[in-house]
């Protein structure tokens, strides 16, 4: 008697262990999510970065040579030239790969854009951009790129961005021959002194199964409100930070109070969201950045940019009533 009872309660235990497993990889049951706008952009290529600010939308493009301006509409105001390269799309081998994107914190103006460091020379530089007065300034990137890979980082790969009040985080796309994300904490102005700057490596998601698709980071956004970071992550078919791969699906992961957990050496999303089970529009679309447009204690909104590889690029609005 006494046997089964604690084989009954070991059972019961299992059980409630597995099911707060299954909310926490996909996401709290008690969060809905609905999406609310789409929209298909044929004439902006390849979507790669988008940043929500002051009633508007700056768009990048990893190949495309001038940042989108766009109203809450999603009509086009302005472009801003950043490349004097001919064509709506510049060519693989020598692009800026223009993959992280974000205002500094507390800046009205400043926006940062991040070359992937994929490909050297070409790739291996930020830009300061004033949006007002669309004055930039370029930093080559190359020393700092060294030193992340002297600190473990195989190949490097920024694919995220995202300043705080606490300092700057980037993300490292992993692929299939090293299947590792890393985040990078450093402060908002290490490009100034790449040398001396300060940073931490963390190692975030794990991917369990071997044989599917690596699962990479390829976009960041920080909630102040929540102290929330939002991750953007895809699959994709490809063994290396240079070649593109078929595109799989789409996530958007959610690491709580990340404020707290700038020292630890690995973490994992409180929250993994699967896309395509909200909508099937998001299905074929390879979602490469997120950028929050409104938040308060009970609803996050954000809007999604995507990549189809057709040189088009698809946004998406994305409601979350919070549990």
């Amino acid at each position: 008697m006494m046997v089964w009872i604690i084989s009954l309660i070991c059972n019961k235990i299992a059980r409630f262990i597995i099911c707060c497993c299954l909310v926490l990889i996909t996401g709290s049951c008690n969060e809905k999510y609905t999406l609310t706008a789409f929209t298909q952009l044929t004439h902006f290529p390849s979507g790669s970065g988008i940043e929500f600010k002051r009633d508007h939308y700056y768009l990048a493009g990893d190949d495309a040579n001038y940042l989108l301006k766009l109203d809450k509409d999603w009509k086009v105001v302005d472009s801003i030239i950043l490349s004097t390269h001919p064509g709506k799309r510049i060519s693989k081998n020598v692009k800026s790969d223009i993959e992280a994107t974000t205002f500094l914190f507390g800046s009205r103006n400043n926006l940062f854009l991040f070359g992937s460091g994929s490909l050297s020379p070409y790739r291996d530089s930020m830009i300061v951009l004033n949006v007002d007065s669309n004055q930039k300034t370029t930093y080559p990137l190359s020393v700092f790129h060294q030193r992340l890979q002297r600190a473990g980082i195989n190949e490097i790969n920024i694919e995220g961005a995202a300043s705080t009040p606490w300092g700057l985080l980037l993300s490292n796309r992993g692929n299939q021959k090293h299947p590792k994300n890393h985040l990078v904490f450093t402060s908002n102005d290490f490009f100034e002194d790449q040398e001396e700057a300060e940073f931490q490596i963390a190692s975030i998601g794990i991917n369990s199964d071997t044989t599917a698709p690596f699962t990479g980071i390829s976009g960041l956004c920080y909630s102040g409100l929540s102290d929330r970071l939002l991750l953007t992550v895809s699959t994709e078919d490809t063994e290396s930070s240079y070649s593109d791969g078929e595109i799989g699906k789409s996530y958007l992961w959610i690491v709580e109070d990340i404020s707290s957990k700038r020292r630890f050496k690995g973490m994992n999303p409180n929250q993994v969201i699967d896309l395509v089970k909200i909508d099937k529009r998001f299905i074929g679309q390879k979602i490469e950045s997120v950028s929050i447009t409104h938040e308060t204690n009970k609803i996050l909104e954000v809007v999604l940019v995507a990549d189809n590889d057709n040189g088009e690029t698809g946004l998406f609005k994305l409601l979350i009533q919070k549990k």
